[in-house]
């Protein structure tokens, strides 16, 4: 009977051991995931804070193709038809996760980002559209975001590409779609009420990585320039009411504009608080 109730108390004990240690596994995890999100550090000028963050939702399946209009083809004058397969990503889902609670995030879900020459991008929540393109060739990227407008940015989940619309001759363009390419996203147009306070900064990379040590993007807000060594979306907080400033840069080690027709861009959008 003795050694019986022995062994029963040892087992217990084992038990409660390997739960302890399960435990604390599991709660040293979470804090390296915290950890990995809050080391990203702000910086802070002016009163305007920047803060990056990567604790979106993950889609690494996600995938995107472009099927039509193919790359290099012409296409007749006026609206142009998209057709998009789509793997692995839900156009129209909201997407979870606290930042869908924290900034401008739409109501109508997931889409895709369509950009014509770095011009705004419009916002398309089908995998089937038109959009009306002015004669000559453009470059066209695609990307999948999320509902608050945060792009995905592995490389299955963009689409990059030179087509002709209508008469060539009209706009000839020289892109190397092989070069280093930075396109610009958010912020856009008017942000109101809680949209206002935290505003998301979000770019798109082609061909090119970010570092401490190499390629920057260098971006000026309100006059204020912050440079960027990491691919990320930045959160922003502080900014003025009324109309505010973005320039972005692509730029190498030493601050050098680097070399293309899209690496160097200003937007204006406005806050209504």
């Amino acid at each position: 009977m003795k050694a019986s109730a022995l062994l029963m108390s040892s087992a217990m004990l084992l038990g409660l051991a390997a739960c302890d240690t399960a435990k604390q596994t599991q709660e040293s995890g979470t804090q390296a995931t915290s950890e990995r999100v809050t080391n990203m550090a702000s910086m802070e000028k002016n009163g305007i804070r920047l803060t990056p963050f990567n604790d979106s939702p993950k889609n690494p399946e996600a995938q995107l193709q472009l099927k039509s209009p193919v790359t290099g083809s012409t296409v007749p004058s006026g609206s142009v038809s998209f057709d998009y397969d789509i793997t692995n990503f839900q156009l129209t889902k909201m997407t979870g996760g606290m930042h869908s609670e924290e900034m401008a995030n739409s109501e109508k879900g997931q889409h895709i980002h369509n950009i014509v020459d770095n011009e705004p991008y419009t916002a398309h929540y089908t995998t089937e559209f038109t959009k009306p393109i002015a004669d000559g060739q453009h470059v066209v990227l695609s990307f999948l975001s999320r509902s608050y407008h945060e792009s995905l940015k592995h490389r299955g989940a963009y689409d990059l590409r030179v087509i002709t619309v209508g008469n060539a001759a009209a706009t000839p363009l020289n892109a190397d779609l092989k070069a280093p390419h930075l396109f610009y996203s958010r912020p856009k147009d008017t942000y109101s009420g809680k949209d206002a306070a935290k505003v998301m900064l979000d770019f798109y990379l082609v061909n090119t990585t970010l570092s401490p040590e190499g390629n920057k993007v260098r971006a000026t807000i309100n006059g204020t320039e912050f440079m960027l060594d990491q691919w990320a979306p930045y959160m922003m907080e502080g900014l003025p009411a009324g109309q505010n400033t973005i320039k972005l840069e692509l730029v190498d080690a030493s601050g050098n504009l680097i070399p293309g027709p899209f690496n160097s861009v200003t937007r204006n959008f406005t806050l209504q608080p």
